[in-house]
């Protein structure tokens, strides 16, 4: 395996333990002991995975976690989570900060690397594909074409963000903040009713081929997209 991962954690013998491992089977590795300095290191170069500890002086990897998830440049960076919290949770409240996966301390060297190569393999399968493809939905993430069965459909750059968003995390609900967060990222002055807006804007397009179904409202929760109308 190859790729550059950087490890943010305020303990030197960690990170020092983390690198021999990551090493060991090809990896190079950036470490950072806070924010600032994992901020930094991002700002130069951008990781192929960052390893994330929870409990870190200043901002918390949780909030850095968000903070990842809400800016475009950082949002597909997968993000393993090292926490000595153990409870479920704990776990959750870590995988909805946008974690990718969770490891609890202390965890063996064969796990760790075991959840690397699975996330890195999982992420180089999604980047092969410029096509996703739902049914007959096929979106070209390269010329930002959609279609339905070969009939081409106008989408504006939003609602292409937002259907893509869609059809690449089916089957689980977001709100209308998380739908923020991951198709507009930092621009905080939208309002949470702009996705709405959107949202039937992306129905009435997907209406005349049958799938404006597919995008579900979920009662006092936000939305679903489902590759099976209801």
């Amino acid at each position: 395996m190859s790729g550059q991962i950087l490890i943010v954690d305020d303990e030197p013998g960690i990170r020092q333990m983390l690198c021999f491992t990551l090493a060991g089977d090809g990896y190079t590795c950036v470490e950072a002991a806070d924010i600032e300095a994992a901020q930094k290191a991002l700002n130069l170069r951008r990781p192929d995975l960052i390893l994330l500890d929870w409990m870190l002086p200043g901002i918390s990897g949780l909030d850095f976690a968000r903070r990842l998830k809400r800016d475009p440049r950082t949002n597909e960076i997968p993000v393993i989570m090292l926490t000595a919290r153990a409870e479920e949770p704990e776990k959750i409240k870590g995988l909805d900060s946008g974690a990718d996966d969770y490891i609890t301390k202390p965890f063996s060297t064969r796990e760790l690397l075991a959840r690397v190569r699975a996330l890195l393999r999982r992420v180089n399968l999604t980047k092969e594909s410029d096509i996703i493809a739902v049914n007959a939905l096929r979106l070209d993430r390269e010329t930002h074409r959609v279609s339905v069965a070969g009939q081409p459909l106008e989408l504006s750059p939003t609602e292409f963000r937002l259907l893509l968003f869609f059809t690449t995390h089916p089957e689980r609900v977001y709100s209308r903040s998380q739908l923020l967060d991951a198709v507009w990222g930092n621009e905080n002055y939208i309002e949470e009713r702009t996705v709405d807006v959107h949202i039937r804007r992306l129905r009435k397009i997907l209406e005349p081929v049958g799938y404006d179904e597919l995008i579900q409202t979920v009662r006092s929760v936000g939305y679903r997209f489902s590759t099976q109308a209801p």
